[in-house]
């Protein structure tokens, strides 16, 4: 069964949102500018980048992230850097790694967590 993007982008706030550091006390989002999460501001592309990626190798969705998602936010400077994921404020950075899980898992696909190991990135049970 092939998901809309609304439902992927669902399944992508239930397992996100309630996890997030910037979520308050009652789970609502604590965000001034909720529409300013840089997650679901470009949801459309993070999707897409992450549904064209065929890897079990995490760097290769941060590649495609970067490329398709993070080449065209306001945010990134034209060098490539982003004061947001250096402040470890940007939602899409700092979840990356949920984040294609639960895409992948929302839309059929399996990321093998196993090739993770000795990446850096912690394997996250929800």
């Amino acid at each position: 069964m092939e998901r809309s993007l609304l439902e992927v982008e669902a399944i992508v706030r239930d397992r996100i949102c309630r996890v997030c550091s910037d979520r308050t006390a009652d789970g609502q989002c604590g965000l001034e500018e909720p529409r300013d999460c840089s997650l679901f501001r470009m949801f459309p592309q993070v999707a897409k980048a992450i549904q064209a990626t065929r890897s079990d190798d995490i760097m290769d969705y941060v590649r495609a992230i970067r490329e398709q998602v993070c080449a065209a936010c306001q945010y990134q400077a034209s060098n490539g850097s982003c004061e947001k994921r250096k402040e470890v404020r940007c939602a899409l950075d700092a979840y990356l790694l949920l984040v294609v899980d639960a895409i992948e898992e929302a839309t059929g696909k399996s990321f093998d967590r196993a090739a993770l190991n000795g990446q850096g990135f912690m394997e996250v049970r929800l």
